[in-house]
């Protein structure tokens, strides 16, 4: 029997009604929640990317702020910028699209957001929470909205065997983080497997949940997947396709049609994964949002108290 689809769309859509909720009830309280995504360059790809961001922030209460800044913008003009919107408490989420143009990098830059405004959860001090199992850690949206696939799915990996196979610090390394928490919807044994593992298929084919997250079309094929299995595939990429009229289509990292007939839960490339992403960009907004201001609450009852 094929495998059941994991809908992205129609999870992240319900995220997304949560998100908004909360939302209006921060803005009722006099805290709107504030996204400030910065591009730099101009990048046909990441426009589109910025301008879903955008209409998705304004769909659920967020106030976007789009900032655009040309390819040969010097470092110290865009680290200064990034140090005004620290400053700025309208703006409580910063993301900078990467990868950043040019000469320019990106490291200092991402550094530079403070943590508590690191959507992304890329900063350094993010990073080390999470591996070092903080629960209100700042998690990566695409690892996040993974998780939240299976939550919605009712799948609960605690105890079983989870192959990751891709190790990049946007997917596959705060995946394995994640998924090693004392959390529900965790708790699993997890391997990570990449491009220099050896007999990859024998090691995917141990894995409950697998995760395809390497960025080579189709490479996960019906015989590397055990039976039963929930497959996850976070790999969009462009084959060359003469039949469409664009010239080629998406596949992911998994040959879906050979694979869904082995594993038991399966997301589509497009429509799984990719909703999710920026569904968790919006939670980890709005919650970011609500914990300053807590913050400022906590700040306030104690000059009260002074």
């Amino acid at each position: 029997m094929p495998a059941e689809l994991i809908d992205g769309k129609a999870i992240a859509a319900d995220v997304r009604r949560e998100v908004a909720a909360a939302a209006a009830d921060l803005a009722e309280a006099g805290t709107r929640p504030g996204l400030a995504v910065v591009l730099v360059g101009v990048d046909p790809a990441s426009q589109v990317y910025v301008r879903m961001k955008t209409r998705a922030c304004e769909e659920v209460g967020i106030a976007a702020r789009d900032i655009e800044l040309p390819a040969d913008t010097p470092q110290e003009e865009l680290e200064a910028l990034v140090d005004g919107l620290n400053a700025d408490p309208g703006v409580h989420g910063i993301l900078v699209q990467l990868p950043l143009p040019g000469d320019l990098d990106e490291t200092p830059v991402v550094e530079r957001v403070r943590p508590e405004k690191d959507v992304d959860g890329l900063h350094p001090v993010n990073v080390g929470r999470l591996a070092l199992g903080d629960p209100d850690a700042v998690r990566p949206c695409t690892p996040a909205g993974i998780q939240e696939l299976l939550r919605r799915i009712d799948f609960d990996p605690e105890g079983r065997r989870v192959v990751i196979v891709g190790r990049s610090n946007l997917v596959g390394r705060p995946l394995a983080s994640i998924l090693l928490q004392k959390e529900p919807f965790a708790n699993a044994t997890v391997t990570v497997a990449h491009s220099r593992t050896r007999e990859l298929g024998a090691v995917t084919r141990e894995a409950e949940l697998l995760v395809a997250a390497v960025g080579r079309p189709e490479i996960i094929t019906a015989d590397m997947v055990r039976e039963g299995a929930v497959v996850i595939d976070v790999g969009v990429n462009r084959v060359d396709d003469p039949s469409d009229e664009r010239g080629y289509r998406l596949v992911g990292d998994v040959a879906f049609d050979e694979v869904r007939e082995v594993a038991s839960w399966i997301t589509p490339v497009p429509g799984g994964v990719g909703p999710m992403t920026i569904a968790m960009l919006l939670h980890n907004t709005v919650t970011a949002a609500g914990r300053a201001a807590a913050r400022g609450a906590g700040a306030g009852a104690a000059a009260g108290d002074a």
